[in-house]
């Protein structure tokens, strides 16, 4: 057993059994909403319309400028229609907010009006590059904007007549849109201040009218209906979707990369309730060579777990507490707020859910580890930050630690990691040498951003410091809109067989203060991907890296991608791209293994592709 599991294993030990009676859990067949405190706010069509308002208008006005807060919200719909055309529901989603509705489909909870994301404006700038850590899933919107008078901008000197048509939905990294119905215009910015965004995911959604991509420069969308997609800008992968627009990658093109079907996925576990108010979690089953969303036959494949079954978790509960419920066969939801964690959360038996509410964050404390599992089959995780915390942790998150009997060999039972999203410092002062170790084979990682800040708190090239986003070492592993920003080595190192990764979105960081200070070996900078030379399976579709260097000195990185020499090892669709020559020096001087490039200052915000490789 490695040693930073003895304590967190020795724990358990010693107080699982004395602690039976205090695990809190539901009597079968309770009905009406359950107790997941003053955070979660479950909204019901039997409510006054203005008060429904009233209560999104209060969450918004907090959250909408808290980008690096405490607080923490998730909003539910129950069953029924909200809004009418007459009288339109209109809200703007804020930080760490969830949106959901709680439909056995997404068909049950409809809203006429607009969820709108908007740019944010600092210095007379308005864009929506910050716009993180939001969500909205499994409800139907009907776009129906409120008409004027009154005219109304999203921001203080904006076009106040530009509201007028669409919704609008300018969105950047880990704010996935899933399970969603939108019948009319969904604009992926906010084009009243003409801002840039740079996101995003849509997963299991059924886009009915136009799409705009507009200024977004990468997107990611997995098993939806695509009625129309306006444009790309430098990544816009598209895979198992019905309408999307075929692969067109290349100089003058609109760099898509389009797969007709998904090779494996599993929709994330959501809360629903029924007619009799009873609650649930429903786990989608897995899917193999899918195209189209999980519910196009009229319902989702699947399981629906009770509450019973869950043990509910707030920022008070003692992580002994929580661990001892997991330890006795207890699922996991984890409640809205922040988690101070004097030991890991600590997974160990087959299939448990961990399903966080509102983004909650795990903050690992003294150095330790946030959450770590044994190895064994269908855990699913989902709907978390991990935040690194002052002291230096190895690892945020260890996924199939083998310190227990049992395999992950089971592909009809993967595990699933899905809205995972990892900070190294930004909320505070971090440092972690690598944020995420998948050990598991067949795991699935669907829509995972792990960034290490570049503005908050606590940043800075000695301050919030961390070696590695990601490492794979698992067999058989799939990644799904894959982003990872600014670690100070290779940001993804791939050591398993059979990998596949379809998008992925990088940063280089900004903040090398020499070249002397950013080698690796001899060659300049570090690979943002790196496949190990060991490895004689990868495919790997529409993978882009971006260079900003900040510090007023010229840096440059050697290569983008790292390939070992293997016929089963296959890149497709890859980029480079230098982003701000006005603030920035530098660049990437080869897309993969000395191909491609180079992206400098003589061809700012320009793609250079390599369509294939080797």
């Amino acid at each position: 057993m490695p040693s930073r599991f003895k304590p967190a294993a020795a724990a358990l030990a010693a107080v699982a059994w004395f602690l039976i009676p205090a695990v809190p859990a539901f009597a079968k067949g309770t009905t009406g909403p359950p107790n997941l405190g003053p955070n979660v706010i479950v909204l019901s069509p039997s409510m006054a319309q203005s008060d429904i308002q009233s209560k999104l208008d209060a969450v918004s006005a907090q959250q909408v400028p808290n980008q690096f807060g405490t607080q923490r919200y998730a909003i539910f719909f129950e069953p029924g229609t909200y809004g009418s055309a007459a009288d339109p529901l209109d809200f703007q989603i804020g930080f760490y907010t969830q949106v959901a509705g709680l439909g056995a489909s997404p068909a049950d909870v409809v809203i006429n009006g607009a969820i709108n994301v908007f740019n944010q404006c600092s210095g007379g700038a308005c864009e929506g590059l910050e716009n993180f850590w939001r969500s909205l899933s499994n409800l139907t919107l009907n776009v129906n904007l409120p008409s004027s008078p009154p005219a109304y901008a999203p921001n203080p000197g904006e076009d106040p007549g530009c509201m007028n048509s669409s919704d609008l939905f300018a969105v950047s990294q880990a704010s996935p849109v899933r399970r969603v119905i939108v019948n009319g215009g969904f604009f992926l910015q906010d084009y009243c201040g003409q801002g840039y965004a740079s996101g995003g995911f849509f997963a299991d959604d059924e886009l009915n009218g136009f799409i705009c991509n507009c200024s977004q420069q990468q997107w990611f969308t997995r098993n939806s209906d695509v009625a129309g997609w306006s444009n790309g800008v430098w990544n816009q992968v598209f895979v198992g979707d019905n309408g999307a627009p075929a692969t067109s990658f290349g100089p003058g093109t609109n760099q898509y990369t389009t797969l007709p079907t998904t090779p494996v996925s599993e929709e994330e576990p959501f809360l629903t309730t029924d007619a009799g108010g009873n609650w649930s979690v429903f786990v989608p089953a897995v899917q193999h060579n899918s195209a189209g969303p999980s519910y196009a036959g009229g319902s989702t494949a699947g399981t629906s777990v009770p509450l019973s079954t869950f043990f509910i978790a707030t920022p008070s509960t003692s992580i002994i507490a929580i661990d001892a419920a997991l330890a006795l066969g207890k699922n996991l939801i984890l409640t809205p707020g922040v988690y101070d964690l004097k030991a890991p959360i600590v997974i160990l038996r087959k299939d448990t859910i961990v399903l966080g509410l509102g983004f909650p964050t795990l903050v690992p404390e003294n150095g330790l580890i946030a959450m770590q599992t044994a190895s064994v089959p269908g855990i699913k995780v989902s709907g978390i930050i991990f935040d690194a915390g002052t002291k230096s942790s190895p690892t945020l998150l260890d996924v199939g630690v083998p310190f227990l009997p049992g395999g992950t060999r089971d592909a009809s039972d993967p595990t699933l990691l899905q809205d995972l999203f990892f900070r190294v410092g930004g909320a505070t002062p971090g440092k972690a040498t690598t944020c995420l170790v998948v050990n598991s084979d067949n795991a699935i990682l669907d829509d995972t951003w792990i960034w290490r800040a570049d503005h908050g708190n606590g940043v800075g090239w000695t301050s919030n410091t961390a070696d590695t986003g990601l490492i794979v070492n698992g067999a058989n592993v799939t990644a799904y809109g894959l982003a990872v920003e600014h670690f100070q080595k290779s940001e993804v190192v791939w050591n398993g067989q059979g990998g596949q990764v379809y998008f992925f979105q990088n940063e280089m960081p900004y903040d090398p203060p020499s070249q002397a200070a950013w080698m690796n070996g001899s060659a300049n900078g570090y690979p943002a991907f790196s496949v190990s030379p060991k490895v004689t399976s990868f495919q790997g579709y529409g993978m882009g890296s971006y260079s900003f260097f900040n510090q007023g000195v010229d840096i440059h990185a050697s290569e983008a991608f790292s390939s070992p020499n293997a016929a089963g090892v296959q890149w497709h669709d890859l980029l480079t791209v230098f982003l701000d020559p006005t603030h920035g020096s530098g660049g990437i001087d080869s897309v993969i293994d000395g191909v491609g490039g180079p992206s400098t200052a003589a061809n700012p915000s320009v793609p250079v592709d390599v369509l294939s490789y080797p």
